[in-house]
């Protein structure tokens, strides 16, 4: 495991803490899974995208397994929510928000880490988009959903961007824990504007598609 900067470490913490949050939150509103089912599906949610890329690394075990506090950060963020979600699904959108902040801490976390390890821009965008979409890809697949990257343009998009935005930062010699920020809030910013506005990207001709973000489907 490549040891980046500190603040890298909070980076990934803080999105595997929204995306247990996150994956938690889906399971008690969505599904209603008892106690293992709800901590199984956020800690899934939480540490899929980043196993996945630590795999394409090869920087085996992935880092889930070589830190304690991946597991426990993606355990507690779940456990809150088992014990909170009958409160918190009175706040509009909480699953959609969690979802952007993970979406947008892990892609930059992702590159940041691709980076690390040597390989080469357009690798690292890849990897810092598959690592933000990864975890809710897999939550999405094991609730019977069609994957929010499958059918909203602006879920890997968003990614993207946040990925390239870091690379480009790495690339010019800036890249500090201020452009991780910017990086971050353009993916968030970008991924709820989508949300609230119903963009997307192209869409072949004539096609038809339901609002995977409405909140009937949360």
């Amino acid at each position: 495991m490549s040891a980046g900067p500190p603040w890298l470490l909070v980076l990934d913490l803080a999105g595997t803490f929204a995306f247990g949050l996150n994956g938690a939150l889906t399971a008690v509103r969505a599904v209603r899974l008892d106690i293992v089912g709800v901590i199984a599906l956020g800690m899934i949610t939480a540490l899929g995208g980043g196993i996945i890329r630590d795999i394409l690394l090869d920087d085996l075990p992935p880092a889930t397994f070589q830190d304690w506090r991946y597991l426990a950060v993606a355990a507690g963020g779940a456990f809150i929510a088992f014990l909170l979600g009958h409160r918190l699904h009175r706040l509009a959108g909480s699953i959609t928000v969690l979802d952007a902040i993970g979406l947008s801490v892990f892609a930059v976390a992702g590159a940041s880490k691709a980076l690390d390890f040597g390989i080469g821009a357009a690798q690292a965008v890849i990897l810092g988009t598959i690592t933000g979409v990864g975890g809710g890809t897999l939550r999405d697949v094991l609730i019977r959903q069609i994957p929010s990257v499958l059918s909203t343009g602006l879920y890997a998009v968003p990614a993207l961007v946040a990925a390239a935005i870091t690379v480009a930062a790495s690339s010019i010699g800036v890249y500090s824990w201020p452009a991780a920020t910017v990086a971050a809030s353009a993916c968030f910013l970008i991924r709820l504007l989508g949300v609230h506005f119903s963009l997307s990207a192209p869409e072949p001709p004539g096609a038809t598609r339901s609002d995977p973000d409405s909140p009937e489907q949360e």
